[in-house]
């Protein structure tokens, strides 16, 4: 079973909430690094980094991330040695970045797709091994 470790900042919590419950339904094993409220601004650095050292030391297989944009989340997670993050804004590119890039974490961006198709996402690009 494929592990997924999962983070946001402020503005991806309700997100990432969705979306945690939708892995889970799914099978997926993840794990919620947080916030889990998102009344209080965080950094996004230190939830970007904590997630991509996990990935990069093998503790689990992928990792989503959710900020407002998603660039900055991308930005801090490909500098991690190992560490193959994608920003993506539809299914088409999620999807092509496991099959040409192996993209190890998807990013999104909560103020530029909606829940659904984040859910939409992150579905496609798990079913690409």
């Amino acid at each position: 079973m494929t592990s997924i470790v999962i983070a946001a900042d402020h503005n991806g919590v309700d997100a990432k909430k969705a979306l945690k419950q939708h892995l889970k339904e799914c099978g997926y094993s993840v794990v919620d690094l947080g916030p889990y409220d998102s009344r209080s601004s965080v950094d996004y650095v230190d939830y970007a980094s904590q997630l991509s050292t996990i990935i990069s030391n093998k503790e689990a297989d992928r990792g989503i991330l959710i900020c407002g944009t998603g660039v900055g989340m991308s930005i801090v997670a490909n500098r991690i040695h190992g560490v193959r993050a994608v920003l993506a804004h539809n299914e088409l590119t999620a999807v092509k970045s496991r099959e040409h890039n192996n993209s190890n974490v998807l990013c999104m961006g909560s103020w530029i797709s909606n829940i659904e198709d984040m859910i939409a996402m992150s579905s496609m690009w798990q079913t690409i091994s």
